[in-house]
């Protein structure tokens, strides 16, 4: 069974950065999968620059489709990153997946990740310390995203809070 990290934060609080360093320190091969919709041109420039961030010997992963542990077949890999759960949450609201679906998905990815890897990290977006949105589709992923981030936490091994780019261990 292999180690899982949880890293979550708020936007832009360096959790990608952080997930990046804890991957490369593993010395093992590392599959990336990426969870970002190239949406508009924001978003392809932020791929863009998240793609150039990556060593070029990882192995990258789009998972746009489907069912994220679909997504987690090792060639050789014994490192996992996925980043990030909220986009992936975010999508597969959007495809139908609510009421809990979506949350169990990725708690089911994170046990598939443990029996396929010697080191898995899953990073996500806080939610829970935001505002209740004003509409129901807010709310209904501020609901998902919630749960699948408590399950990936209780699974975890550690979890990390990113503040202002400082790691915080909560577990």
């Amino acid at each position: 069974m292999g180690s899982l990290v949880f890293i979550t934060g708020g936007v832009r609080s360096g959790k990608s950065r952080r997930a990046l360093e804890l991957a490369s320190e593993s010395g093992d091969g590392v599959l990336f999968v990426a969870t970002a919709l190239a949406s508009d041109g924001e978003m392809v420039d932020r791929i863009g620059r998240h793609r150039e961030e990556r060593p070029g010997s990882w192995r990258t992963v789009e998972a746009l489709t489907g069912k994220l542990a679909d997504a987690l077949e090792a060639d050789g890999e014994q490192t996992l990153l996925v980043d990030c759960l909220g986009l992936y949450v975010s999508r597969r609201i959007m495809e139908g997946a609510g009421g809990g679906l979506a949350a169990a998905e990725v708690l089911e990815a994170a046990r598939v990740a443990a029996a396929r890897f010697s080191l898995s990290i899953f990073v996500s977006n806080e939610v829970g310390s935001g505002l209740v949105p004003d509409n129901e589709l807010g709310r209904t992923f501020t609901e998902e995203l919630g749960l699948a981030n408590q399950e990936v936490a209780r699974a975890a091994d550690r979890v990390v809070l990113m503040v202002s780019g400082i790691p915080v261990r909560v577990k």
